[in-house]
């Protein structure tokens, strides 16, 4: 299997000089040029999901099927292909990360005591607390036992630290919450840890399967980090100001939650004592009334803070876009730019 056979007639016109290129915000190329490979994917996903446990398979493919855009596996895919990769090691690894990251939205919801999860009732609502701990233990066996059977040990190192660095920022994420004083630091260490930790390994393990040189490398997993935190910030900005249909789940869910994001972190410290007192009761002491909603989406915007993180989500974007300057021209890196400039357009 070639890169050749993959690419889609309809997108060869678009490879340019990249100095000519200007980005799509759209999937759409990242979408069509890894169609093959994510079919492949989901029949994967499908057949490693299964049990003779009932409820195992079920409550997994409520959250797998649930409409997520498995943007993490066709990083993966797309990576790997840029790098000009003709194997199919790739498919087993983006299932991997798949699997990883569904286990830690199953944890993610009981930890959060979340209602919604992509529009639909939250697994924990259906089968319980207990049960969506376990299922997602079961995934993350599986997960591993996925990342073994490739048979190399650099993409298992890769993915076994992501795990790791992830529960460890679900710990962090709870030490922080409910501190409206958290600084920007803390909340990036979170985010670096939670998020951008796997959009690390999912575009790095395109250049591993491809034994490509380590600036390469490196410059794939800038790339993650860039992307995922961009990812994050867009997600945490629009809990305040995005429409819920599109969220997959209501508007002010993380300050209900009690979550420090970097709007409420930034309008703390603008604030006065007065509005300071609000922040420290309605996120610090969980003390949240009617109308308090309102009362933080008027201060947010009093003080301009989902501007200020659409800003500095911009400026990673940009970061990203720049990590993949090395790679030559193709449809694969230009849909990995359309993918950025999409991430972007979500916010506004």
């Amino acid at each position: 299997m070639t890169v050749q056979n993959l690419t889609p007639e309809n997108l060869t016109e678009k490879v340019t000089n990249q100095d000519h290129y200007t980005p799509t915000p759209s999937l759409a190329a990242l979408l069509d040029l890894t169609a093959s490979d994510m079919g492949r994917i989901n029949d994967l996903i499908l057949q490693k999901a299964h049990s003779s446990v009932d409820m195992i398979p079920e409550l997994a493919s409520h959250l797998i099927n649930s409409g997520g855009k498995r943007i993490r596996p066709m990083l993966t895919c797309a990576t790997a292909r840029l790098c000009n990769y003709e194997g199919l090691d790739h498919i087993p690894l983006a299932t991997s990360i798949e699997f990883l990251h569904t286990a830690t939205l199953l944890h993610d919801d009981v930890v959060d005591e979340s209602d919604m999860r992509r529009g639909k009732k939250a697994a924990r609502l259906l089968w319980g607390n207990q049960a969506s701990v376990l299922v997602g233990d079961y995934l993350l066996g599986q997960s591993f036992k996925i990342m073994v059977s490739v048979g190399q040990l650099e993409p298992l190192k890769i993915l076994s630290h992501a795990s790791a660095v992830i529960a460890e920022g679900e710990v962090m994420q709870l030490v922080t919450a409910g501190n409206p004083q958290s600084s920007q630091e803390d909340y990036m260490a979170v985010v670096n840890a939670k998020t951008a930790a796997l959009f690390v390994a999912a575009s790095e393990l395109g250049a591993v399967v491809a034994n490509r040189p380590e600036q390469e490398r490196q410059a794939l997993k800038d790339f993650g980090h860039t992307l995922g935190i961009l990812f994050q910030l867009i997600d945490d900005a629009l809990d305040y100001h995005g429409d819920a249909e599109d969220l997959g789940k209501q508007v002010g869910d993380d300050f209900r939650d009690g979550k420090i994001t970097l709007p409420v972190i930034l309008a703390y410290k603008a604030g006065t004592n007065e509005e300071q007192k609000f922040w420290q009761r309605t996120l610090g002491q969980g003390d949240i009334q009617d109308n308090d909603l309102e009362t933080a989406l008027q201060l947010i915007n009093k003080y301009k803070t989902i501007q200020i993180t659409m800003e500095q989500a911009r400026d990673y974007g940009q970061k990203a876009k720049t990590a993949l300057q090395i790679f030559p021209t193709s449809v694969w890196k230009h849909a990995l730019l359309d993918t950025v400039e999409f991430c972007i357009e979500r916010g506004n």
